[in-house]
């Protein structure tokens, strides 16, 4: 009885004739007048069956091609040179926020320097995978005012410095109306927190912290006492209301000149 195996074993098909037969067919599609009728024959049977690729190439360069790369230690694979740097734009974007948050925190609030400014991860460049080497790149400055639409590292981490880590500490982020959060970045972004008022608006704002400092110390130990009030601090219920009142003080007063000018 002839078995399966035994009709493999005495076929050219058989798997000791491989080599050959690859050969052949190497030879078949660079030269197909170079093999034999009967192969030439088969071979072109098979170009018409179902599922055949229509144009093979031969595989020997391919092979060639890889034990090369086996050589060289293999294939690497590489980062496309666009999605490095998306990533790379996509922290600055979040370098930019992370200053917009906690740059209050890391501002220079104390003119005696009595105690050191605690270390922020996140408003560091390294924490976002940044070295020094980068902030000589350009990169998309995004929503972040007072520079080109373009700008070095360098110069989009100095603008986020000088206006969310200097003398004068903002605190906005918790807001939810979009609007307002722009209208302050557009005022202290593009001026980097550094107005330029003259010697009598100074004394006007000097004038109106001081009424709030004052106005403030009343409520707050009014609330100290509240044991059915909101858990918040003394300082922090009365500097909410003083500046409050000072607001509304302020307001009833040029109601009641503009209401005298009519008059």
């Amino acid at each position: 009885m002839t078995t399966m195996n035994n009709l493999f074993d005495s076929t050219m098909f058989f798997g000791g004739n491989a080599p050959f037969v690859e050969e052949l067919y190497e030879n078949y599609l660079n030269n197909p007048t170079a093999v034999p009728d009967e192969w030439r024959d088969y071979f072109d049977r098979l170009a018409q069956m179902p599922g055949y690729v229509a144009r093979d190439v031969a595989h020997a360069p391919v092979v060639a091609a890889f034990a090369e790369l086996g050589k060289d230690g293999g294939f690497r694979p590489v980062a496309s040179a666009p999605a490095a740097e998306n990533k790379m734009q996509s922290a600055v974007g979040q370098l930019v926020t992370a200053y917009r948050s906690l740059g209050t925190r890391w501002a220079d609030l104390d003119p005696l320097k009595r105690l050191p400014r605690r270390k922020i991860e996140e408003l560091e460049p390294s924490f976002y995978g940044f070295t020094d080497g980068d902030l000589n790149h350009n990169f998309s400055v995004g929503s972040l005012k007072g520079l080109p639409e373009n700008a070095k590292l360098g110069d989009i981490l100095e603008t986020l410095k000088q206006t969310y880590c200097g003398t004068i500490g903002v605190e906005y982020m918790y807001m939810t109306d979009y609007n307002e959060k722009r209208w302050l970045q557009e005022r202290l972004e593009s001026i980097r927190s550094r107005p330029s008022y003259n010697a009598d608006q100074k004394k006007r704002i000097l004038e109106r912290l001081t009424a709030a400092e004052t106005l403030e110390r009343y409520p707050g130990r009014r609330r100290s006492g509240d044991r059915h009030g909101p858990p918040w601090s003394s300082e922090r219920a009365g500097q909410y209301a003083g500046q409050g009142t000072v607001h509304a003080v302020r307001r009833i007063r040029r109601q009641e000149e503009e209401r005298s000018v009519r008059r």
